[in-house]
């Protein structure tokens, strides 16, 4: 009998999301042959904690579900007893990196892959708090279904469980390594009002995360579909596709792994949108099959994000996502080049050969970066207003901003060259047995 971790990483009052999320666990439970972990990675101050403990208190009964609710703290001793075991010269850097003093994308999953390997589990189901369910008949619609008719299968045993195969003959003895969706509601990044603004400046920001040689049409198409999932379509009925799948096509909120968040993990940069969407990229690049299904996620923002300080913070995550395209795009190209090299003899991405290609980027001249910045300066100042307020906050730390993006490329490297080993040691490192509870116990 397999396990499998769905988790749930957070940071805002989301009790909500917890019980929704929880139905999700007790389907997967009782509908598949599955131990489940719910494991919920609770950023919260302690009021907030309190009303999400209450809400795990409140789930129904599940014989086959556990739940862990971990704070930072109780998050903090599981990786310090993690790094310590890995005989790092450098036990404080790693942990730096995997809970960072301040807001990481990467990272919140990063800590999920190390505990489902603490649980032994064999995949991570990874759903978001500021999203929920589509209802069809009073009923929710949960991706954890078709991620679990597929996901681990080799791709030809996988095949008849889907509505469709897109996938080429030589490909079908690999396994699946993620199965996912996207979402329908409002844009993925929160940059809307710019549309509603002025869609001529929406259009000269959201080019900017293009590769800078792209043509003006290319610049154009991703544009016009960048951010907007599956759109606004509800669900009707079941669609999936086996094939390799198109990271345009996929968001975080809606996803699975299998195997390949073992071998590589999530860049940890901070306060930086999109740092959690590599393996997308690496499993597009490697080849691995993928199911693409059409359970998507509703998509909503809560209010923080725009007003006061929360848009300004907002406004510097999307800015430092930009700035990273500079190294990305080049590790991309790296990956895509790479062909079957980029897979070891277990058919996994091998975790030296992208550790080389982000080491690679650091050195790459950071002027691309310096016209991203003045591009958006130019923009933002159209806008006026507030966005004025936040180019002058960008031009007052410019050169902060261009050294992030590097280093963070550099902390990539880093801890993928790491990860085999932080891997090894999670799955001999126990979860303190005050860090969760046994629903139905």
């Amino acid at each position: 009998m397999r396990s499998i971790c769905l988790t749930l990483p957070t940071n805002r009052p989301c009790a909500a999301t917890i019980a929704a999320v929880g139905e999700e666990a007790a389907y997967a439970g009782t509908h598949f042959d599955n131990d489940v972990h719910l494991l919920i990675l609770d950023s919260c101050a302690p009021p907030v904690y309190a009303e999400h403990a209450e809400a795990v208190r409140l789930l129904p009964a599940s014989p086959r579900l556990t739940v862990h609710h971990l704070d930072e703290a109780q998050q903090r001793d599981f990786l310090r007893r993690v790094t310590d075991r890995t005989g790092s010269a450098k036990p404080e850097l790693l942990r730096d990196l995997l809970l960072p003093d301040g807001l990481s994308y990467g990272a919140c999953t990063d800590r999920a892959f190390l505990i489902a390997a603490a649980l032994d589990c064999e995949s991570v189901h990874r759903r978001d708090s500021d999203s929920r369910y589509q209802m069809v008949d009073g009923r929710p619609v949960f991706p954890v279904h078709h991620e679990l008719l597929s996901l681990g299968k080799r791709a030809a045993e996988a095949a008849p469980g889907v509505g469709g195969t897109a996938l080429a003959a030589e490909l079908m003895d690999r396994r699946v390594a993620m199965v996912g969706s996207s979402f329908i509601g409002e844009l993925s990044v929160d940059i809307g009002e710019i549309l509603a603004t002025d869609p001529e400046v929406y259009h000269d920001v959201v080019s900017l995360w293009a590769p800078a040689g792209w043509s003006a049409e290319q610049k154009r198409e991703l544009v016009d579909e960048s951010f907007r999932g599956a759109g606004t379509q509800p669900f009707e009925r079941d669609h999936s596709v086996l094939t390799v799948v198109d990271p345009m096509r996929v968001d975080m909120c809606n996803i699975s792994f299998h195997g390949v968040h073992e071998r590589v993990p999530l860049p940890p940069a901070r306060d930086t949108i999109g740092s959690d969407y590599f393996l997308f990229h690496l499993l597009h690049a490697a080849k691995l099959p993928g199911v693409l299904h059409n359970r998507n996620i509703v998509n909503y923002y809560t209010a923080e994000r725009r007003t006061g300080p929360g848009f300004m913070a907002y406004q510097r995550r999307f800015t430092k996502f930009l700035l990273s395209m500079r190294y990305f795009h080049f590790v991309y190209d790296r990956m895509a080049g790479a062909g079957d090299s980029l897979l070891d003899d277990q058919g996994q991405p091998r975790a030296s050969a992208v550790a080389a290609y982000a080491r690679d980027a650091t050195g790459l001249d950071r002027q691309e970066n310096v016209q991203r910045l003045d591009a958006l300066d130019t923009a933002y100042r159209r806008l006026g207003g507030r966005y004025t307020a936040f180019a002058d906050q960008l031009a007052a730390h410019r050169e902060r901003l261009l050294d992030e993006a590097r280093s963070d490329i550099e902390d990539f490297a880093l801890l993928t060259e790491a990860w085999d080993e932080l891997m090894t040691a999670a799955r001999n490192t126990p979860l303190s047995p005050q860090s969760g509870r046994v629903s139905g116990r």
